[in-house]
């Protein structure tokens, strides 16, 4: 009897090892990633390929983003929705399934591990959600766990499945090595969404606009942020490469800063700003420039494919750390 099982892959050490025991009983893996602007399936790529299992990469950044507007299940700490997210993942998961005639999605899920995604209630929410119940199998905790439709039909030995509960990873280390797996994420995550400086970011951008393109999120990624006005947001870059990638994403309604004759930050404005607002963008990016505090100084400003000089005076660096996001 063939089985094939649709396995949620992350590159962490988990799912890593949820495979492994379906494996062992024979079951064949076809692996599946996710990728948003939030986090990305690169670490996925480089595991499927060492543990050889064929991968399926899903950019799913518009379901994402309907979803992370107004989570059922609410936030974490941040802004990750992490039940509401797994929900998506799972039913994505299994309309794969259904489509290659799969007999289960597993995921790398441990009961407890996490307090706010993987207590049983949490579980079964995103099983029941996902519309794949019964056929969500946790192959690390599946004994802790009513038993599965495949486990039930005897497609997989649920005594060979495992019973997995909480942080502890010394099973799965363990695991590990047994398998000779060296190479895995930290538990940490990749989602960006739990990084608290960008969710404030994230918030900022939600409450400031109605819509949102993709651009708009790569922006949050880079530079120092300002909230000039409630319709006014800048961005200064921090660094060279930072700079670079401001250029890279800026469009012809923006206003982009840059001092004139001294080494500074590229000053991105997005959807550009009218003349009172470029000059305090302008002093912002002399304060940050290598430019002398208390003389007046030339920036440039480009808008709408034309280039004008401004002269002004460096900011004062308290006044422009309330303006942080």
């Amino acid at each position: 009897m063939s089985v094939t099982g649709i396995a949620l892959v992350s590159g962490g050490l988990d799912s890593i090892c949820a495979v492994k025991v379906l494996q062992e009983q024979g079951v064949n893996i076809i692996g599946i990633a996710f990728e948003t602007p939030f986090f990305g399936a690169g670490r996925a790529r480089k595991v499927a390929e060492e543990i050889g299992i064929p991968l399926v990469v899903l950019t799913i950044t518009d379901d994402h983003l309907a979803m992370l507007r107004a989570p059922r299940y609410g936030y974490g700490k941040n802004l990750n929705p992490c039940i509401d997210c797994h929900i998506l993942m799972v039913k994505k998961a299994g309309d794969i399934m259904k489509e290659r005639g799969g007999d289960f999605v597993s995921t790398g899920e441990v009961l407890g591990q996490r307090p706010m995604s993987q207590g049983k209630q949490s579980l079964h929410i995103v099983a029941s959600r996902s519309g794949y119940d019964g056929y969500v199998l946790r192959p690390l905790s599946a004994r802790l766990l009513p038993a599965t439709i495949p486990e039930k039909e005897g497609r997989v030995d649920r005594e060979r499945l495992l019973d997995i509960r909480g942080r502890s990873r010394k099973r799965q280390l363990a695991m590990a090595a047994h398998y000779g797996i060296t190479s895995y994420s930290s538990p940490a995550g990749g989602c960006l969404l739990t990084d608290p400086v960008f969710a404030r970011r994230m918030r900022d951008l939600f409450a400031q606009r109605g819509g949102m393109e993709t651009r708009d999120i790569e922006l949050l990624k880079t530079g120092r942020h300002l909230r000039l006005s409630d319709d006014i947001k800048i961005i200064v870059g921090r660094k060279e490469g930072e700079n670079k990638i401001l250029e890279h994403l800026a469009e012809g309604r923006d206003s982009i800063i840059w001092m004139r004759d001294f080494p500074g930050p590229t000053v991105l404005v997005p959807g550009g700003c009218g003349d009172d607002a470029v000059v305090r963008a302008a002093a912002i990016c002399a304060l940050y420039s290598d430019a002398p505090a208390d003389e007046e100084v030339v920036a440039l400003c480009r808008r709408d494919d034309s280039s004008f000089p401004v002269t002004v005076t460096a900011a004062v660096k308290d006044e422009v750390s309330r303006l942080i996001i």
